[in-house]
């Protein structure tokens, strides 16, 4: 056994062969006590003993070696994320935490988890085609996990945060101008999904929160409605959940086109309750299949599809017509803070990053402005 001195620790060979030390921590209850360590070398023993006096040194927690990150992992899905996420974002964490993190990482003790070893999980999976998106959704489920084990004393640092993540290309949006979505409205005079383009580009309202409408959530008489919902697919099924932020709960002024829209189509839903008889499931959407059941998302997409190839326009996503609604509305000088709490954004900082290029303009249509009072 080799002694390095009071308080500063031992060091030895244990008879398996591997090696030990232990090191002096503190007391309690008038007992002095001891962390003990192991390693396959005399110099795996001599760097965790250092890191464990440097931690004490320094007051921090003194994490346990023998807790893998795998089990950790599936621990804090149960007892932390389960009760403060959505059922869909869950099921998320779960397929990142079993198809991704545990089987790369999972063997590796938590308090033992480097940066290196992160960076070199990321840079891996990064390589095998998964898309930038993906490896940084990966890295920040690791990262909210760490956090949890940092404030549980189980690791010293959160070494998802030292790392570097791959770059994401920002999605270009393909806004409709507004002559296009006229053309989109007039086109339409026969879908009976018009007053669904209509109300997302006269709102702006997530397709989620669009296909989550029920009758309920609308005052026609009023003009107005409420965003309380999100349809989503969980487990192969439709449910409808809480909005993701307080921000997306709102209130929404109608405008009366909207407002002419729906009354049309509640009548039109009459006439499908009748068609459909005792086949009709009263599920309270305002869009509803001819049978009264919501939508799935993908089916929307597809009608979305034959819209836009019907008006002869280019083609765009759905998500596009969010987009359209707030850029009318900046054009016409209305403020970024107007538009956030339409959109239901959470920051005002998302909302400029999104539609920065429609402040460009408007910048250049005030230049010219001014250059117009300058020169004459």
């Amino acid at each position: 056994m080799t002694r390095r001195g009071p308080g500063e620790g031992s060091i030895y060979q244990r008879q398996d062969g591997r090696w030990a030390g232990s090191v002096h921590i503190g007391y309690e209850g008038g007992k002095r006590i001891r962390k003990h360590v192991l390693g396959h070398s005399r110099a795996e023993v001599k760097e965790k003993l250092a890191t464990v006096q440097r931690l004490q040194a320094e007051q921090r927690p003194i994490p346990d070696l023998r807790i893998r990150l795998g089990p950790y992992l599936r621990q804090w899905l149960d007892e932390v994320a389960r009760p403060r996420v959505r059922a869909s974002t869950l099921k998320s964490y779960r397929e990142i935490i079993e198809g991704h993190l545990v089987p790369s990482l999972g063997n590796i003790a938590i308090a033992k988890l480097t940066p290196a070893d992160v960076q070199t999980f990321l840079n891996r999976k990064q390589v095998s085609g998964l898309s930038p998106r993906r490896v940084q959704y990966i890295h920040a489920v690791l990262r909210r996990a760490l956090v949890t084990a940092e404030r549980w004393g189980m690791v010293s640092r959160n070494v998802a945060k030292l790392v570097d993540t791959p770059r994401v290309t920002r999605h270009e949006i393909t806004p409709l101008t507004p002559e296009q979505a006229r053309r989109l409205i007039e086109t339409s005079s026969e879908d009976r999904y018009r007053a669904l383009w209509i109300t997302a580009l006269g709102t702006g309202l997530r397709q989620g929160e669009l296909l989550a409408l029920r009758w309920e959530d609308v005052d026609l008489k009023a003009g107005r409605l409420w965003v309380r919902h999100t349809l989503a697919n969980v487990d192969g099924a439709l449910t409808l959940l809480e909005p993701k932020t307080d921000r997306s709960r709102r209130l929404v002024i109608l405008p009366e086109a909207v407002r002419v829209a729906l009354r049309a189509h509640r009548t039109r839903q009459k006439l499908d309750r009748l068609v459909a008889g005792s086949r009709w499931s009263d599920s309270g959407h305002v869009f509803a299949t001819m049978l009264g059941r919501p939508h799935h998302a993908a089916t929307i997409s597809r009608a979305f599809e034959q819209a836009l190839a019907r008006a002869e326009l280019p083609h765009t996503r759905f998500h596009d017509l969010r987009h359209s609604a707030a850029t009318f509305l900046l054009s016409q000088g209305f403020g970024l803070e107007d538009v956030k709490n339409l959109l239901g954004h959470s920051t005002i900082v998302l909302t400029s990053n999104t539609y920065g290029h429609v402040l460009e303009q408007r910048q250049q249509e005030m230049a010219r402005g001014m250059d117009a009072v300058l020169r004459g």
